[in-house]
């Protein structure tokens, strides 16, 4: 109908920009004609393709996922891609299902938000296709990361206390096995030195970054009777774990204590205080993370196999300068 070869009309379709636009037009006006759309699962068994991206988040309920999720969606529409997503909740069986998808070639590269390796392929990345990990580093491999600098935010973050006069400043959220506390607590030590304060054993508390580990790191200090005058949370939902545990004791906020969170999730601006914390860029951290793994995925070599996105000063209400009488 068109007048043209096979070859052409698969180019006028896949690659315009490569073919004439007269032919390009008699190509779109005998599609329109005959109403003809690809048969998407038969051009990826032919060509080995899918055009699909796996992603593998371990809660998709995590504040932080949905913001990043538009980003890593909207550059991989913008470049023929859709993507697909697999909730973990930290389950081996359901990882090693959702790898299928890989495995029948119904997607070509995976975004891992993890901070592992997929279960089942142990160290031996070579299984798997292009990967790039989000949020949350892989140690001891090589996958490419891209997320917010936690170590200089958490610099930011802790100087921005020293500042406003706090010297005895908690960090609540140690956790060893996980690469993000491990940063942020080390961002938090840096400012100290570098303000040539000594950290307080006493005040560096574990926590999994929930609120209920926010609330009994806050229970802890009491009992030890080590109290600072500021607490640098790791995240914004133990942030507010440590406001309701001090709500609950009638203290005064900030006068008394100044909070300190990380990430601005949708909560932040609503607690009372209002949070005081700092932004991660999750559509920019989405949008680079896709567009490095699509780099890969094209056979080429990254200029950095991690990309850090800086994270912003946010403040609000729960940050006051100390009080003498203290």
């Amino acid at each position: 109908m068109a007048g043209v070869s096979i070859a052409t009309v698969s180019r006028a379709m896949n690659e315009p920009t490569k073919v004439a636009d007269a032919t390009r037009k008699r190509v779109a006006d005998a599609v329109a004609r005959t109403g003809y759309t690809t048969n998407a699962m038969a051009r990826s068994l032919r060509m080995r393709r899918s055009n699909m991206i796996l992603i593998l988040a371990p809660d998709v309920g995590d504040p932080n996922f949905s913001n990043i999720l538009v980003g890593l969606e909207t550059e991989a529409s913008k470049r023929g891609y859709g993507v697909l997503i697999g909730n973990t909740q930290n389950d081996p069986s359901r990882e090693t299902d959702y790898l299928r998808f890989i495995s029948s070639n119904q997607a070509d590269g995976l975004i891992l938000f993890t901070g592992h390796l997929p279960y089942g392929v142990g160290q031996d990345a070579a299984k798997l296709p292009a990967m790039v990990a989000v949020n949350e580093p892989v140690p001891g491999s090589d996958v490419p990361f891209v997320g917010v600098d936690n170590f200089e935010g958490a610099r930011v973050a802790t100087e921005h206390l020293i500042s406003q006069g706090h010297r005895r400043i908690a960090f609540v959220g140690r956790a060893n096995n996980r690469e993000i506390n491990s940063r942020r607590e080390q961002g938090y030590l840096a400012a100290l030195a570098g303000a040539g304060l000594t950290a307080d054993p006493r005040l560096i508390i574990d926590g999994d970054g929930t609120t209920e580990s926010g609330r009994a790191a806050t229970e802890l200090m009491f009992v030890r009777d080590a109290l600072p005058t500021a607490f640098f949370c790791v995240n914004d939902a133990t942030a507010l774990g440590v406001i309701i545990s001090l709500s609950a004791r009638n203290y005064e906020l900030p006068r008394q204590f100044s909070i300190m969170g990380f990430d601005d999730i949708s909560f932040a601006s609503f607690v009372a205080p209002s949070l005081t914390t700092m932004k991660q860029p999750r559509h920019r951290i989405g949008e680079a993370a896709m567009d490095l793994l699509l780099a890969l995925l094209a056979g080429e070599t990254p200029k950095s196999r991690e990309v850090l996105l800086r994270a912003e000063l946010i403040l609000r209400n729960s940050v006051a300068r100390v009080n003498p009488g203290r």
